[in-house]
């Protein structure tokens, strides 16, 4: 299989246009220019393909990774961890090196969400979320600057405040992250901590993103 076969795996369609086509152009050029491998990108119909996802993801990652001027080995672990686990070896090297010429240039952040937020499902949006916040967590702590980027990041992305600090309250340990994960009051009832429990499996139901397939 040609370099980033599996990375464009699924083709790509929405994403080879716009902020983030041209991110991928100038990061796969930069690699294939290295590697003297021919790539093929089979394009799709407009529904989000893994392909779109994974480069919208590597994206948001580098945007995350540049926000306190330094790239934490924990963190590149955790992304490669991810891709070998569900991938494969070959993959996570692939993605790492694409990571690498992304985290090169300039990322036009609200273009690039535009884009995201007008062609992917919502609930596509909010793994991306929840796999940004998994991300900072690698290194034992999330700190401010990368909360504030994923928030920003969220509030591009069109995601609502309540569920973004649900999915920010399932990587912080207190007393009440239970009920902010629920997105419910303290005072709740049993029956509204049922109701908001299901409310939660019908947002987050693997169903929502099956046709990404089963890694994500």
């Amino acid at each position: 299989m040609s370099i980033f076969g599996k990375l464009l795996g699924g083709g790509l369609g929405w994403a080879l246009g716009g902020p983030i086509g041209a991110i991928i152009g100038f990061a796969l050029g930069a690699v294939l220019d290295d590697s003297g491998n021919v790539m093929k990108v089979t394009n799709t119909k407009q529904r989000t393909s893994k392909g779109d996802f994974s480069a919208s993801l590597m994206i948001l990652i580098a945007a995350v990774l540049k926000v306190d001027g330094k790239i934490m080995k924990n963190e590149l672990d955790y992304v490669k961890a991810f891709f070998v686990k569900h991938f494969g070896v070959e993959t996570a090297k692939e993605q790492l090196l694409f990571l690498r010429e992304i985290l090169k240039q300039d990322i036009p952040l609200e273009g690039v969400c535009n884009q995201i937020s007008a062609n992917m499902e919502y609930a596509s949006r909010l793994q991306l979320i929840h796999f940004l916040f998994g991300m900072s967590k690698a290194d034992g702590e999330v700190v401010k600057a990368e909360v504030d980027m994923i928030g920003h990041i969220a509030t591009l992305l069109g995601i609502s405040s309540g569920d973004f600090h649900s999915i920010k309250a399932m990587f912080y340990n207190d007393t009440d992250r239970d009920y902010k994960i629920l997105e419910i009051e303290k005072s709740a009832t049993n029956e509204e901590v049922k109701q908001a429990y299901k409310k939660m499996a019908i947002k987050f139901h693997p169903d929502k993103v099956s046709y990404l397939g089963e890694a994500y």
